[in-house]
């Protein structure tokens, strides 16, 4: 039966903002500012938001003590998306939770609605993104956003099956194709899933043959999308100069050819900027299976034998502290990995 709650959305959903906890608004401020380049305004002591392009916020972050990400806005095409989206959610008997105009406003959107996510990351969904009157102070040339959404969103996960069926329920994602690499011995698979033209804005990595989480925050990194070459170029060079830490230098990814690299958060999660990624030809696209993250580059930076000992600390915690999940939206079974 098609019903409107069965029909795709595929295509209409674009990841539009992410909002963190925090109680280091000083870091935060100079590392997005300063030396990601980002527009920055503070509505309130206890909010900052960054800015990537004519849209009201990119990142809102309020204080608290996580140190995360706790949540990600999609913008949807128009409401009869919304309204799917919706129909879906309650169909599977998963609350949801009307937002404030306060709290639309401070996101710069309409008509917002919230429900549980994977690993504890509430997902959020709104139309109408507000336009910005106010010019862009940037370090920046600019960011790619547009059709494709602002970036993407990176997590590890215990249950990867379940996390790729949850957004196939909810967004119609797609798989576009697989990554296997081993990092310190460690062997992974990483799965990306995309919800229109760009490669992904979910990508879900896990440890193969063991269900350990090694990473302490809900996601591993965010993505952003440099407008330029330069832009991503300068940026690096004012993380390095500012004393930030660098994770991974500059390299390029075997599946959607970007170049990158990644910063650490003052939260400690990390920040991909990138630039250049494939664009999907839905027409001809087929998933495939990669050996390896990159063609070159994107070298650990910094990394010591205790930083290597602490993460194996968290994977093993995570044995016994259960992920997070919503078991009506994840659609165990329908996907073999």
């Amino acid at each position: 039966m098609n019903t409107p709650a069965h029909q795709s959305v595929f295509g209409a959903v674009h990841l539009g903002y992410i909002v963190i906890e925090t109680n280091r608004f000083a870091d935060w401020r100079r590392f997005g500012t300063d030396a990601i380049g980002m527009h920055h305004d503070a509505p309130d002591t206890g909010l900052m938001r960054f800015r990537l392009d004519d849209q009201e916020c990119r990142f809102l972050l309020r204080r608290g003590l996580a140190e995360d990400v706790m949540a990600t806005g999609w913008h949807l095409a128009d409401h009869a998306t919304f309204e799917r989206i919706e129909a879906r959610v309650r169909a599977h008997g998963v609350p949801l939770v009307q937002g404030t105009d306060e709290e639309a406003a401070l996101r710069g959107v309409e008509r917002l609605l919230r429900f549980p996510g994977p690993k504890g990351v509430t997902q959020e969904i709104y139309t109408t993104p507000v336009k910005s009157a106010e010019p862009l102070r940037m370090l920046a040339s600019g960011f790619v956003t547009g059709d494709s959404g602002m970036g993407h969103v990176a997590i590890t996960s215990t249950r990867p099956t379940q996390i790729r069926g949850y957004y196939n329920t909810v967004f119609d994602a797609r798989l576009t194709d697989c990554i296997d690499e081993t990092i310190s011995g460690v062997k992974l698979k990483i799965r990306f899933l995309r919800v229109n033209e760009r490669h992904h804005s979910i990508a879900v990595a896990a440890v193969q043959g063991l269900p350990i989480d090694p990473i302490r925050t809900r996601v591993q990194h965010l993505n952003i999308q440099a407008a330029t070459l330069d832009d991503l170029a300068r940026s690096y060079q004012r993380v390095c100069e500012l004393g930030f830490d660098m994770a991974l230098s500059v390299g390029q990814h075997t599946n959607d050819k970007e170049l990158s690299y990644y910063a650490r958060t003052p939260s400690g999660f990390e920040w991909e900027v990138g630039w250049n990624p494939v664009t999907i030809d839905e027409a001809t696209w087929q998933p495939t299976t990669h050996q390896g993250i990159s063609v070159w580059g994107h070298t650990p930076v910094g990394r010591t034998i205790i930083d290597k000992l602490d993460q194996f600390r968290r994977g093993a915690r995570s044995l016994i502290r259960p992920e997070a999940a919503v078991p009506a939206l994840s659609g165990t079974g329908v996907f073999e990995d």
